[in-house]
């Protein structure tokens, strides 16, 4: 059985809910899925057939404990299938240009750590007022409203499309199980 790590970076633990709903598509398809945080293990990319890494972006950066990881193991990752998942909120955003500097951050990112995963994907994250402090949640609340976005702080805002990143999770599954065949 084919297995696959989908080693994943949250801050406000929206993205470990998309890791979660990318190993139930992967696992879906008969892949044996290993879903891990980063900073909490050390595994090892050579022992799984293909690798996804998912990161939440916040004020254009990535969590320090995906980018150790990747680092650390390198070549592991350069010579197997791989995929990197960005979570952030400017990928719902109507903003011209907004898809175009998520990519341009994306890349920046994985080409500084030399890395070369053979997809990268962006996905819309969540706005979540209830679970910031009085500060965060008047700095994102400004965002949002200048962005054009949900602004009743009373609530958290989802913004993921679910239907999409299965479809990207069982693309790159499938690729997985034709490599292992």
């Amino acid at each position: 059985m084919a297995r696959i790590l989908v080693l994943y970076g949250t801050t406000e633990r929206h993205t470990e809910k998309i890791a979660a709903a990318i190993g139930r598509s992967l696992t879906a398809l008969g892949l044996d899925v290993r879903l891990i945080e980063a900073g909490t293990q050390d595994p090892l990319p050579s022992f799984y057939d293909g690798v996804i890494v998912a990161a939440s972006l916040h004020a254009g950066k990535y969590q320090k404990t995906v980018a150790a990881w990747v680092r650390g193991h390198l070549a592991e990752l350069n010579a197997r299938p791989a995929a990197f998942v960005t979570v952030c909120l400017a990928a719902a955003s109507k903003r011209p240009g907004a898809a175009v500097e998520v990519d341009a951050i994306s890349k920046r990112f994985v080409d500084q750590l030399g890395w070369r995963p053979a997809v990268t994907k962006a996905v819309a994250g969540a706005l979540l007022y209830t679970q910031y402090n009085v500060f965060i949640r008047w700095f994102m609340r400004r965002i949002a409203a200048k962005e054009g976005g949900d602004t009743d702080t009373s609530r958290d805002y989802e913004y993921t499309d679910w239907g999409d990143l299965r479809r990207f999770s069982q693309q790159f599954g499938r690729r997985i199980l034709a490599a292992a065949a």
